[in-house]
């Protein structure tokens, strides 16, 4: 698919300006200011907020209603139940809150259900086959139950009360339960809608730690220091690719330098098994190296092996739980592989397929447990929705990857007549389906694809932040781009773009990549950079000469040392 560049031309005078005002090279300032950021106090707020500049948890609705019954488990020795999701947020979720709990003497133990054998959200099921005959008191959901109405009727009847705090989509009416802490709710002003799973639950924690405090809970011992939580939140939080912006920006921001100084067993065992720099952990490791062998649990075995990882306390346990993951994490690449290649080889044979904008598939011998990252891979290829679906057990199961600029949540929800079950967000839905219907569903959504687009939504855009020269990087630039970490959504890292590149030497590194020294010809001072571009091997850069490149700068870490490195995302 042809890809679009967008050069940003951010205002000149903003620039100037933002430039002279921080100190800050125009190349930084420029940035900031192509996201938006075009003030000094926004930007010192952007490049400085802490932990002390979250707002107010309690503005949340239902807070205070969740936080009361918590504490009333706590002090009256309830059986409590944390009830997670088995994705990395939902894991995340419930370890903190599991941990938190645990830390107050509660009387709690903790549940992630099988993603094939139970599937998501809290079910009827869990409360007679489970909650009941365990003598639960008291039920919290961490990155789930906004749709779990039946659960929540269930645990009623059996004198169970419910404390549902989740971030995904949510329907009126809400769940009866004792309080649904969910931003998205309709009634909810507070305006915390980009937080994760975990984010949610741990603004649980900040407002249960303050009650604690008033009610003078176990006086003369130390508060936990819920600060030791945030390398679990930032793992969530990225992994769920929600905007790391606001609230999001400063728990990652946190984490990561929790889990750079004093990283808990698990992970020191997760970042040695994915070889990840010890020390300068960025959040780009955690989405493409550590998230996805906590995934790799839940979508091949179980996801309570992840959650074992990150709250193990002994380091043995986690060296072999570690080398676990990453041997799940393999089988699900070449799972995950084959179903790619297989969907690719049936649009080429038949590219007709992509004249409708939105692309559907299923088959009986798809493992369900990795169908998202391939419809994510197949959106991000062809650039559309796409919906996979594995009728294995009799019964579709499916997950669907959006694009900017359509909503998936909504056309699910407007396809609701074809449709078993379904919740999920804008760009990433799960659904259940009558194998019968998938025909009728494609037909739905790709009127619903026709509702929401235009054709130029269809067109892949590339945001350059700006043209650079040679001769304009150097260590001060390197310096200052890192302090606009972490990147995410909503806070993209920076692409560059450089013309008339000189290709020095060119060798094939590591699995297939390329690593060459370049010079930009036009460059007066004729500073070469070291530059690599992954999945393309030596003999692939045959040209002595680039026209251009677009390309990212990063510190390249060895030990004590670090040298610029220039990460080429397209040759053109």
């Amino acid at each position: 698919m042809k890809k679009y560049l967008d050069i940003l031309q951010p205002d000149p005078q903003l620039v100037k300006n933002l430039s002279f005002t921080l100190n800050c090279l125009p190349i930084t300032a420029g940035i900031l200011v192509n996201r938006g950021i075009v003030s000094a106090q926004a930007a010192r707020s952007f490049l400085n907020a802490g932990l002390k500049n979250i707002r107010a948890p309690f503005a949340i609705r239902d807070m205070d209603k969740a936080v009361y019954r918590i504490y009333s488990g706590i002090i009256n020795k309830e059986k409590i139940l944390v009830f997670g999701d088995y994705d990395v947020d939902g894991i995340t979720a419930c370890a903190i809150v599991y941990e938190f709990l645990k830390n107050c003497g509660a009387n709690v133990t903790c549940y992630i259900p099988h993603r094939i054998n139970e599937g998501y959200d809290l079910q009827p099921e869990h409360i007679d086959t489970m909650a009941r005959p365990a003598g639960i008191g008291l039920i919290i959901t961490v990155d789930c139950g906004s749709s779990t109405h039946d659960a929540v009727l269930a645990a009623g009847k059996a004198g169970i009360d419910v404390v549902i705090t989740d971030h995904h989509e949510i329907q009126e009416p809400i769940p009866a339960a004792a309080a649904v802490v969910n931003p998205k709710r309709r009634d909810c002003m507070a305006g915390f809608e980009n937080l994760a799973g975990v984010g949610v639950a741990f603004y649980l924690l900040i407002c249960l730690r303050k009650h604690l405090r008033e009610m003078n809970f176990k006086p003369g011992q130390p508060e936990i220091n819920l600060k030791n939580y945030c390398d679990l939140v930032a793992l969530g939080t990225i992994a769920d690719m929600v905007p790391l912006v606001e609230e999001n920006r400063i728990f990652t921001k946190a984490g990561l330098a929790v889990i750079n100084n004093s990283p808990r067993p698990g992970l020191q065992a997760l970042l040695r098994i994915s070889n990840v720099n010890a020390g300068f952990t960025t959040s780009e490791d955690v989405a493409f190296r550590l998230g996805p062998r906590l995934n790799a649990a839940g979508r091949i075995k179980h996801a309570l092996t992840a959650f074992n990882l990150i709250t193990v306390a002994e380091h043995h346990s986690a060296r072999k739980t570690a080398e676990l993951l990453n041997d799940l994490n393999s089988r699900r690449q070449a799972i995950e592989k084959d179903i790619f290649q297989k969907i690719c080889g049936i649009i080429k044979d038949s590219p007709d397929l992509l004249d409708k904008n939105a692309l559907v598939f299923s088959d009986p011998e798809w493992h369900e447990g990795v169908l998202g990252i391939v419809a994510s891979r197949l959106a991000k290829k062809y650039f559309q929705p796409v919906v996979l679906i594995s009728t294995r057990s009799g019964m579709g199961k499916g997950s669907g990857r959006g694009i900017p600029g359509f909503n998936l949540y909504h056309a699910l929800r407007n396809c609701s007549d074809c449709l078993e079950k379904f919740g999920g967000h804008s760009m990433a839905a799960g659904l259940r389906i009558d194998p019968a219907n998938i025909d009728k569903f494609h037909g739905a959504l790709i009127q619903e694809v026709k509702k929401q687009t235009r054709s130029n939504d269809f067109k892949q855009v590339i945001k350059i932040d700006a043209r650079i020269n040679f001769n304009s990087i150097n260590e001060t630039l390197l310096d200052e781009l890192e302090s606009l970490m972490p990147f995410g959504e909503k806070n993209r890292e920076p692409l560059f773009i450089a013309d008339n590149i000189k290709v020095l030497s060119a060798s094939t590194v590591g699995q297939n990549h390329c690593r060459m020294n370049l010079r930009q010809t036009s460059a007066k001072t004729g500073k070469n950079f070291t530059a690599i571009i992954f999945h393309m091997n030596a003999d692939q850069v045959n040209a002595g000469k680039f026209d251009e490149i677009l390309f990212r700068l990063r510190w390249n870490r060895w030990k004590k040392s670090r040298s610029i490195q220039l990460v080429i995302e397209e040759i053109r």
